[in-house]
């Protein structure tokens, strides 16, 4: 049976882990994920992003069974393609919002950490309780989890291995908004349908010039800003923007996006809310 399912709701689509009962990361959902990140990041019709686990949990890290009958260089291969995988996810060229309920721990977390907005429900627990099995974190999470929330409350739940309520999580910043358990996904999904309409360029642009410019000198970064910003001004968009502010005032322009092929990713997807 396929472990990952994609919904499309117009230019969204949500990327549903379906691996009962924890979708834990094994290989087969590995590439299944990779696959399907491929896919989005190469459709034109794609404006947003919505990572969802589904109403009772989002996922509960790798399959510890599987990992326990490889050997070093096994999981070194292993550990790289989920890392890479991972890593795909962050560099989609669209807003992704990870939709939170029950457990995200371990590579469940670090996909939730690849997103760049996360709501969760109001009774999930986030956690990398890896070092408790006498490893670490591999996918992310000691890198991600430390850009996110700084360095000594990343060493924090790093080192313990704890495991932390949506409370607690949502005053250290490791999620951005909180809600009950029923709303999780509806909430996510309608902030992804606002992203998705607007200018695809420049919200492209301006994940870029986050994500690469904090991993870079001062300098660096505003040289980064300005080369995006300049781009991002000739688009279609831009003109459409300015118009509309110029004759109509802020926040009223309809963005068309990037022109080019519209089509649904394959007529195997499913429409709806998932």
């Amino acid at each position: 049976m396929p472990r990952i399912r994609l919904d499309t709701d117009g230019p969204v689509v949500t990327v549903r882990l379906d691996h009962p009962p924890m979708n834990a990361f094994d290989t087969a959902q590995r590439g299944e994920l990779a696959a399907a990140v491929r896919e989005l990041a190469d459709s034109r019709a794609v404006r947003a992003v919505v990572l969802y686990g589904g109403e009772r949990l989002f996922a509960a890290g790798a399959d510890v069974g599987a990992l326990a009958a490889m050997g070093p260089e096994e999981v070194r291969g292993w550990n790289r393609a989920l890392q890479r995988t991972f890593d795909e996810v962050a560099r989609l060229p669209v807003p992704v919002v990870a939709a939170i309920t029950g457990y995200a721990l371990g590579g469940g977390l670090e996909l939730a950490l690849a997103a760049d907005y996360r709501v969760a429900a109001d009774d999930a627990v986030l956690g990398q309780p890896e070092v408790q099995l006498g490893i670490m974190p591999g996918s992310g999470g000691t890198q991600r989890l430390t850009r996110l929330i700084g360095p000594s409350r990343a060493k924090n739940l790093l080192m313990t291995g704890r495991r932390v309520g949506a409370e607690e999580a949502l005053r250290l910043g490791l999620v951005d908004e909180i809600v009950p358990r029923g709303e999780v996904y509806g909430t996510a999904l309608r902030y992804a349908r606002r992203l998705a309409e607007g200018p695809a360029a420049a919200l492209e642009a301006i994940k870029e010039a986050v994500d690469h410019g904090a991993d870079a000198g001062l300098a660096a970064g505003l040289a980064l800003e300005r080369s995006l910003f300049t781009g991002v001004f000739g688009t279609a968009d831009a003109a459409t923007g300015i118009r509309s502010f110029l004759e109509h005032g802020p926040g009223r322009a309809s963005f068309e996006g990037p022109a080019g092929d519209s089509r649904p990713l394959d007529g195997k997807r499913t429409t709806g809310k998932g």
